[in-house]
Formats: structure tokens, sequence, C-alpha cells
């Protein structure tokens, strides 16, 4: 069975940074273009960062030049190094493929910013 399991969120305040990790269960995911989404509180999900197997990143426009996503294919793992975090950065982060599988939605890391 395939799991993602997010990991690393927390309580911070307003310009604090977190990091948050994403471990994959099977090692295909390494070849894999992966992402960050979060959905905050009434809200959809949303597009946070991309990666692909390569390296190459992508960032939503609300978090570019602050979020930081990489991978390490060895340890079949997706990290989001978020800095300057704000409150509207609060949500449940979750990682999935890009584009997302629904089977593979895990329950997510609560990121929450205070003002």
């Amino acid at each position: 069975q395939v799991q993602l399991v997010e990991s690393g969120g927390g309580l911070v305040e307003t310009g604090g940074s977190l990091r948050l990790s994403c471990a994959a269960s099977i090692s295909v995911f390494r070849l894999r273009p992966m992402g960050w989404y979060r959905q905050a509180p009434g809200k959809q999900r949303d597009f946070v960062a991309t990666i692909l197997s390569g390296g190459t990143t992508n960032y939503a426009d609300p978090v570019k030049g602050r979020f930081t996503i990489s991978r390490d294919n060895a340890k079949n793992t997706v990290y989001l190094q978020m800095n300057d975090l704000r409150p509207e950065d609060t949500a449940v982060y979750y990682c999935n493929c890009i584009p997302p599988v629904r089977d593979y939605w895990g329950q997510g890391t609560q990121v929450t910013v205070s003002s």
C-alpha cells in the first residue's frame, strides 16, 4: 500500500520558519514529479510547489521567494522549507504526485502562523 506521510508542521509566529517532510513508502516516487499542496479552513486545496525528479522546481505566486521545495531520492523524501511565514500560510499541508493521485492523499501536517 502506497503511503505519503507528512510531518514537521507546528505553531510559529509571523516571520518564523518551518521545514516540512514527506516520506513515501515506495521508491517509485523518486521518478515522479512531486508537489506540496495546502488547504486553509473553508477553502479548497491549492498547489504550493512542485519538483521534478531531476530537481526542477516551480512555485505558486504567494510563496515565491519564501518557500523552497527539495527532494532526496535516496530517502524517498520531499521537503518544503518555509521561511518568512505569514498568517495567510496557515493551512494543512499535504504532499502528493503531480498531478495528484486521489488515493495517495495522507493526513497532512498542520501549519499555524500567529500574527
